[in-house]
C-alpha cells in the first residue's frame, strides 16, 4: 500500500510533549523518539501507524506533506489524554542531477520540534502485527534500522498480554554500527528488558561498510542457522519483517542459505504466507 492510497481526510490535533534523541551522539544516523499527546477524538493501539501532515511549501500553500510513522511503544494515558511514541530518523536527500541536498520535510520538523509544538496527524491505520493465538508459538522478528520501532511496542504488548509467554523469540535487528542499534545503545536499552528470559534472544546485524542500508543478515542468521531451520519448518512459528523494502531481497538469499536450498525456503515461506504467519511492514 502506497502513501497516496491512505485516507488522510480524518485529521486530529496532537501536541509534542517530549523529544529525545535515541541514537548515540556520534552515530551516523540521527534518530529521535517523539512523544505525542492526542486530542480526545483519536485512539491508537500498539502496532498501528499514524500519519503526520505538514505544509509542503515547495509545492504551494495548499499542498500537504504526508508521512507515516509506526507507534514505537505501548500507548499510555495521562489525565484522560492518550500519548503515543513515534520514532523518527532525520533524512537528507542528495539530488545527483542538481548537486543539491534537500532536507526531509517531516523528519527534520519532528527532530527539531520542541515540547508544546502542535501538529496535525491522521489515522490510525491498520494493525501491523498480530499476536500469535497461542502463548507457546515461536516468533522470528527481523527489523533493520528504524524497523525496530514496531517490535519494541509489539514485544511489550506480547509479554504484557502473555506474562508467561513460552515460545522461542529471536529478534534480529540491524544498524550501521553498534552506536546505531536503537533501543540497544547507551541512550536506551529497552531490548535488555527480556534478556533474562531463556526463550528470548536478540542478535545484531551491522551494516556493510560500502552500503549503510545493507545489513549483514547472513552473518547474524548463520550463527543461528540450525535453530532457525527448525523454527521455520514448525507450523507454530510466526515471522515478522520491518524496515526498508531493500532488505527483502537480502533476506530471501540469506533464508535460502539457512534452509539449505532455495526450494525448501520457498516451500516454507509459502506455508507461512498461506497460514497467515508471515507479516511485513516495509517502506
Amino acid at each position: 500500500m502506497k502513501l497516496q492510497d491512505y485516507d488522510s481526510s480524518s485529521k486530529h490535533r496532537a501536541t509534542i510533549v517530549q523529544n529525545d534523541r535515541l541514537s548515540a551522539e556520534h552515530a551516523r544516523r540521527e534518530v529521535h523518539e517523539i512523544v505525542l499527546e492526542l486530542d480526545g477524538s483519536m485512539h491508537a493501539l500498539p502496532g498501528q501507524n499514524v500519519g503526520v501532515l505538514l505544509p509542503d511549501e515547495s509545492k504551494g500553500d495548499d499542498e500537504v506533506h504526508f508521512r507515516l510513522y509506526t507507534i514505537a511503544d505501548l500507548p499510555e494515558r495521562r489525565e484522560g489524554m492518550q500519548r503515543i511514541h513515534i520514532q523518527v530518523r532525520r533524512h537528507q536527500y542528495f539530488d545527483a542531477l542538481t548537486g543539491e541536498t534537500y532536507r526531509g520535510i517531516a523528519s527534520n520538523f519532528l527532530c527539531d520540534s520542541k515540547a508544546g509544538d502542535e501538529i496535525l496527524i491522521t489515522g490510525p491505520y491498520g494493525q501491523a502485527f498480530e499476536i500469535p493465538p497461542e502463548p507457546h508459538a515461536n516468533m522470528i522478528l527481523i527489523g533493520a534500522g528504524t524497523g525496530i520501532a514496531p517490535f519494541r511496542a509489539f514485544l511489550k504488548h506480547v509479554y504484557r498480554r502473555y506474562p508467561e509467554f513460552t515460545g522461542q523469540v529471536y529478534l534480529f535487528y540491524g544498524g550501521e554500527t553498534g552506536l546505531d542499534l536503537l533501543y540497544g545503545n547507551d541512550q536506551e536499552k529497552d531490548i535488555s528488558l527480556y534478556y533474562d528470559r531463556d526463550t528470548f534472544e536478540a542478535i545484531e546485524a551491522l551494516s556493510n561498510s560500502n552500503d549503510p542500508d545493507s545489513f549483514r543478515w547472513s552473518d547474524a542468521m548463520r550463527s543461528r542457522a540450525k535453530e532457525l531451520a527448525v523454527l521455520l519448518s514448525d507450523p507454530e512459528t510466526f515471522v515478522y519483517l520491518a524496515g526498508l523494502e531493500s532488505i527483502r531481497d537480502e533476506l530471501e538469499a540469506t533464508l535460502c542459505e539457512v534452509a539449505g536450498s532455495n526450494q525448501r525456503w520457498y516451500h516454507w515461506k509459502e506455508e507461512l504466507v498461506e497460514d497467515e504467519r508471515w507479516f511485513e511492514l516495509l517502506y
